[in-house]
């Protein structure tokens, strides 16, 4: 079997202009593609792709970012401008298409060093998300009060706080995270 005949097929394919943000889309049925499969946010008229997603879009060859002049990005181009935003920005990305790659839909998380929100296979847009990601690296000191203040979050909302873990060779181990209660 020829790499091509591996490959699964383009759903479909649309291209953005890189913002400070991520990539704008603007034709609507692309836009709607997107929407309905849980990528993007509206604001106002404008929809964007957060950096995360427009990186796994590229990857799976359905988007292609360009330049406000109409230049083409490459992956690597569109990395490094959203390493300008986020020093995580490639563990966020590798988090991020490991989550999708297991059938998840992925949303940017909300503060509280909340990396991402996860909804059930299924669940997005008919409910809540049930998890909150924090994402780090393996190695990396992670206070523990930054730990503390997003697990707080997490009970506050009735989520469960997922810790997903980077290893230097780009492997994923998630752990559920939670208080622990000694019997008294």
């Amino acid at each position: 079997m020829s790499e091509a005949q591996k490959k699964a097929p383009v759903e479909f394919k649309t291209s953005g202009t890189i913002t400070e943000n991520g990539v704008v889309v603007t034709e609507q049925s692309s836009i709607d593609q997107l929407t309905s499969r849980g990528y993007g946010t509206s604001e106002g008229k404008t929809f964007t792709v957060a950096f995360f997603e427009a990186l796994y879009l590229q990857d799976k060859e359905m988007l292609e970012a360009k330049t406000p002049d109409g230049q083409t990005l490459t992956f690597q181009e569109l990395l490094h401008r959203y390493e300008e935003k986020n020093e995580n920005a490639w563990v966020n990305y590798l988090v991020y298409r490991d989550l999708r790659s297991r059938g998840y839909v992925v949303r940017e998380g909300f503060g509280a060093g909340i990396d991402f929100r996860i909804y059930e296979r299924g669940s997005y847009g008919k409910d809540t998300a049930p998890y909150l990601i924090l994402v780090t690296q393996e190695g990396k000191p992670l206070p523990i009060a930054d730990l503390a203040d997003a697990l707080s979050k997490c009970q506050t909302q009735k989520k469960e706080l997922i810790l997903a873990v980077t290893n230097r060779r780009g492997e994923i181990v998630h752990y559920s995270v939670g208080e622990m209660h000694f019997p008294v």
